[in-house]
C-alpha cells in the first residue's frame, strides 16, 4: 500500500542518547524515547514550565550543554509526539542504510523506571508500536545512503533526537519510500547545484552547518566587541563573549544546533544553513535568550533570521505568544 502524503506526518529520528535504543526499536518494532524519572511527573501533570525549570537546573544535552528553555520544551514535547503518533512515517539512518516504518494506533508502552547507563540515571522508556522497519522502497529497491541525492542526505539525517522536515521535503521522503520518480525535485536548479558541489575534489569541504556556525560566531564576536568599543577577540574572562576561542565557540554552536534538532528555537521552523538556503529569512541566526545577558552557555539559541529581527530585544515568551496568535488566526481562515 502506498504512503499518502496528506494523511501523515514525517519524522527523521534517532532513539535515545547516542541512539542506543535503535536495536530495541528495530526488534520491537517501535519508535521510542527516554524520559528521566524526575521529569516524568511534570509531563504527566502537563506542567511544561516545571519540566523546563527542572531540566535547565539539573540536565545536560547529549553534547554536554545546559539546555535552553526551547530545548527543554522540545524534550517535553517528545513524549507527546511518541505517544500520539499514528500512521506517521518515521525515518532513521543507520550507517549506509536508510530505514523507515510507520506508527500504529496502539497505545504507547511505558516501561520502568530503570537505570539507564547512557543517561546515567533512572528513566522511563516509551515505545510506540510500529510496522516492521524496512530498508527498501515499496518497489523493493534498497535504500542505500550513499546512493541518495546529496540534497536529500541533508534533510533525511539528524544528529539530534527528532526532526520534522519541511512540507516539501516531507513529500519527497514519502515519494522516495514509495519508489516514485523524483525528477520534480532532483531537476530543480538548487538540487543540481548540491549534486555538483558534492562532486568537487577531495579537499576539506565544510558543511553548511559548519559554515553557519563560523558566520554566527564571527558576528557575535563583532557585536560583543562593538558594544565595548573594542575590536578584539574576547576570551573566557571577557564580560560579553564567554568562550575561550573562535574554535570553541563554533563547536558550541554546532552542538546547540544539534540539541535543537535543526529547528528554530522560537518558531519550530526548520533552520536553513549557509550555501543551502532557498529562503534567506529562514537562514540560521544566533540570538540571546535574555537580550541583556552574555554570549554564554545557557543564554544562546539559534533561530530563523526573521524571528531574530522581529524579536529584537524582546522576551522569548512574548514573542511566542504573538506567534501563537498569528497561527491561531490562520487556523480559523
Amino acid at each position: 500500500m502506498r504512503l499518502q502524503a496528506a494523511k501523515m506526518q514525517v519524522y527523521i529520528a534517532n532513539f535515545g542518547r547516542n541512539n542506543h535504543l535503535w536495536p530495541i526499536c528495530f526488534a520491537y518494532p517501535s519508535v521510542a524515547t527516554v524520559e528521566d524519572e524526575d521529569l516524568r511527573g511534570f509531563w504527566l501533570a502537563g506542567n511544561r514550565q516545571g519540566y523546563i525549570e527542572c531540566a535547565i537546573s539539573s540536565k545536560k544535552t547529549a553534547g554536554g550543554l545546559t539546555p535552553t528553555p526551547s530545548v527543554a520544551s522540545r524534550w517535553f514535547n517528545l513524549a507527546h509526539i511518541i505517544s500520539n503518533s499514528a500512521d506517521d512515517l518515521w525515518i532513521h539512518r543507520e550507517k549506509n542504510e536508510l530505514w523507515w516504518t510507520h506508527t500504529r494506533a496502539d497505545e504507547v508502552d511505558v516501561s520502568g523506571p530503570e537505570f539507564d547507563a547512557e543517561q546515567g540515571e533512572r528513566v522511563y522508556i516509551l515505545h510506540k508500536p510500529t510496522t516492521p522497519w524496512s530498508s527498501t522502497t515499496r518497489t523493493g529497491r534498497l535504500l542505500e545512503w550513499k546512493a541518495l541525492h546529496p540534497k536529500a542526505q541533508h534533510f533525511l539525517f539528524t544528529e539530534g533526537t527528532l526532526q520534522k522536515p519541511s512540507p516539501d521535503n516531507a513529500t519527497y521522503a514519502i515519494a522516495l519510500i514509495n519508489g516514485d520518480i523524483l525528477d520534480s525535485w532532483e531537476l530543480r536548479e538548487e538540487w543540481k547545484k548540491a549534486a555538483a558541489s558534492s562532486r568537487r575534489g577531495t579537499a576539506k569541504v565544510f558543511t553548511a552547518q559548519e559554515r553557519s556556525a563560523a558566520r554566527m560566531a564571527v558576528q557575535a564576536r563583532d557585536t560583543a566587541a562593538q558594544a565595548r568599543g573594542q575590536q578584539v577577540v574576547r576570551t573566557v574572562k571577557a564580560k560579553d563573549l564567554r568562550f575561550v576561542s573562535q574554535h570553541d565557540f563554533e563547536a558550541f554552536l554546532l552542538k546547540l544546533i544539534e540539541a535543537q534538532d535543526g529547528v528554530c528555537a522560537l518558531t519550530g521552523l526548520p533552520l536553513q544553513f549557509d550555501g543551502e538556503q532557498d529562503d534567506s529569512e529562514l537562514l540560521c541566526s544566533l540570538d540571546r535568550v535574555d537580550s541583556s545577558g552574555h554570549y554564554e552557555d545557557g543564554n544562546l539559541q539559534v533561530v530563523c533570521r526573521f524571528a531574530n529581527r522581529w524579536k529584537n530585544d524582546g522576551e522569548n515568551a512574548e514573542f511566542r505568544r504573538l506567534i501563537k496568535l498569528i497561527r491561531d488566526l490562520g487556523s480559523t481562515d
